[in-house]
């Protein structure tokens, strides 16, 4: 790409977080950074510098060392929210917390994706590619409910298998958290001895397992409480998509249903959440996939056809930007009608990319121990049994995901759910297992009749 396309790209990202993203998520969740200008030479240094750091799945991918141009970002592992330096320590977790509702569109095939989520049933896939060792407890049913006993449950079971879904860092030092395609092992004890000066800074508390327990369920309550905020007001807040009672409000795969049901119990309280707090924001944007994948291919298709026919039309249809106003304005066209018309079929192609962008972004909780005196009403703040931290949420990983990327999201999506049918659904019904059985040796005997 020459300097110019890169540019354009940038200041694309650039718009899309201001012009979009901040009107789903608010003013101070959503930091869209600002283009700058690097020399030659600091860029290339730096490419050598950071080359032995990276993951082993991004090496393949290059640098940009040529054009000059970056996007400047905060560093959300810090408070964002004051414009001074804390000198304070800083403890800051990143949840990805994934898709939070079960797809409600009439246009899903396979009844399976009406009662398990997208994210319990890819699990299963993942294990069996090698990419994780073992398939993970959380559900994002279960942390989008707002009930506190389900989100408790669903951040603990992150905590105990992270993969790429939590991280926690201390002072931006990454302290606690899964490279890809590791087998990552919890270490509560050593998490506990990191955290221990932020939740007991008296050092009352003895070691051992109790202590270690406490911890982190003192972390836990923490996590929700600030998920549960409401720090930022925003137009999109008050956006209501789909009600979330159209959908299930639980997965039948879910760990928690699972053990509820074992108990006996088949009510699954769902509180709901606060209309102001980031993880219903997210929610609500992550509905604007109102047909689901299969709804939407057919529509993707059309705009297809027409590109095919009228190419001269692409920017004028804004499939690559620019994002601005009038973009983020289309979007809150929330019929499911199809007219049979391109305009239509682009607009709900576009709320797609959109929700799928909100189903891949990830949520940064920066705390920071405060004393009483020190605690002012313009800083929000969240108590633990013995400490008192004020905090700041932020939201990352918000690009808009790429046009051309919706066959690939139809053909894994068909993969996930045959995959899931086959080896997991299959083995709880021993019908299913037997009409499923593959490459086995069979014998047909004949007996005289």
């Amino acid at each position: 790409q020459t300097s110019e396309e890169i540019l354009h790209h940038l200041q694309n990202i650039v718009d899309f977080g201001k012009h979009v993203m901040k009107q789903f998520f608010g003013e101070n969740y959503v930091h869209h950074g600002e283009i700058i200008q690097l020399p030659l030479d600091f860029v290339r240094q730096l490419c050598l510098k950071i080359q032995p750091e990276r993951p082993e799945s991004r090496c393949d991918k290059d640098m940009d060392t040529l054009s000059g141009y970056a996007v400047c970002l905060p560093n959300l592992t810090r408070l964002q929210t004051y414009r001074f330096v804390e000198h304070r320590p800083i403890l800051c977790i990143e949840i990805k917390p994934k898709c939070g509702f079960i797809p409600f569109s009439s246009h899903v095939s396979q009844e399976i994706k009406h009662k398990v989520c997208r994210y319990c049933m890819h699990q299963h896939l993942k294990v069996a590619n090698g990419k994780w060792k073992r398939p993970s407890k959380y559900c994002p049913l279960d942390l989008f409910s707002g009930n506190k006993q389900r989100m408790h449950f669903a951040l603990k079971s992150l905590l105990q298998e992270a993969q790429n879904n939590l991280k926690i860092f201390k002072n931006g030092e990454l302290i606690y958290g899964c490279k890809e395609d590791q087998d990552c092992v919890s270490d509560w004890n050593e998490l506990a001895r990191h955290l221990k000066p932020f939740f007991f800074p008296s050092n009352g508390l003895v070691s051992g397992p109790h202590c270690t327990r406490t911890i982190v369920k003192e972390l836990i309550h923490v996590i929700t409480m600030t998920l549960l905020s409401s720090t930022d007001a925003c137009r999109a807040g008050d956006m209501k998509t789909v009600p979330v009672s159209q959908g299930r409000s639980y997965c039948e795969a879910s760990a928690f249903n699972k053990e509820l049901v074992r108990n006996g119990k088949h009510k699954l309280e769902s509180s709901g959440l606060p209309r102001g707090c980031l993880l219903y924001k997210t929610l609500q944007a992550q509905m604007l996939d109102m047909l689901d994948i299969e709804g939407l291919y057919p529509l993707y298709s059309r705009v297809e056809q027409y590109l095919e026919e009228f190419p001269e039309e692409r920017s004028t249809l804004q499939i690559e930007g620019p994002y601005n106003e009038a973009f983020y304005e289309k979007l809150l066209d929330l019929s499911t009608e199809d007219d049979g018309t391109v305009a239509f079929a682009l607009t709900k192609v576009q709320q797609y990319r959109i929700a799928m962008t909100a189903k891949d972004c990830s949520i940064m909780i920066a705390l920071s121990p405060c004393l009483q005196d020190e605690c002012s009403e313009q800083r929000p703040v969240v108590l633990t049994s013995k400490s008192r931290f004020t905090f700041s949420v932020s939201v990352l990983d918000l690009d808009l995901k790429p046009y051309e990327s919706i066959p690939h999201q139809y053909k894994l999506d068909g993969k996930i759910v045959n995959y899931y049918l086959k080896n997991v659904q299959a083995k709880d019904d021993p019908v299913m297992s037997n009409l499923f059985k593959e490459n086995e040796d069979c014998t047909l005997v004949l007996h005289t009749v």
